[in-house]
């Protein structure tokens, strides 16, 4: 989540702030400490309960980051469930920036053999914001997500 040279003046400034009598001998765990207290984050717990109750709040910070997901990293919006040959698929809708549209496209993990490999559509969602990409992935009936997981199938 950081780029690579930052990692080592971030624990400089660790160590530096790290009481006298912390001798942990791991320098990550002071490292981590420090960034607990200069960006106190909640449990994970607490954080994927508000993801779920409130989606769109974090699709708009994602869309205001800097670091926007790109094309080569692109964002998991959203996940679906769905039935295909009475086998359990998910659907992810996977986003990114492209300039001054959001685009996105659906890959598809299934179950047993299948676990693991991903089949993925073209870029079919282009819209203004990624609230909007999404919920164009959700209006899609399962039969649409059924037909967009055959086209990708060998």
């Amino acid at each position: 989540m950081m780029p690579r040279a930052a990692v080592r003046p971030l624990l400089r400034r660790a160590l530096a702030a790290a009481p006298a009598d912390l001798d942990t001998g791991d320098p990550m765990e002071a490292l981590v400490g420090f960034c607990e207290e200069l960006l106190p984050l909640p449990p994970l717990e607490v954080w994927l309960e508000d993801v779920t109750r409130s989606p769109e709040a974090h699709l708009v910070d994602v869309e205001g980051a800097a670091d926007a997901p790109s094309a080569e990293a692109p964002v998991t919006v959203e996940t679906r469930r769905f039935s295909f040959k009475d086998e359990s698929w998910d659907a992810h809708l996977r986003s990114f920036r492209d300039g001054d549209a959001w685009r996105g496209f659906i890959a598809f993990e299934g179950p047993g053999p299948r676990a693991g490999r991903v089949h993925r559509t073209t870029l079919i969602f282009r819209e203004a914001n990624p609230i909007h990409v999404r919920e164009r992935f959700l209006s899609f009936e399962p039969s649409a997500l059924v037909a967009f997981l055959r086209s990708t199938l060998p």
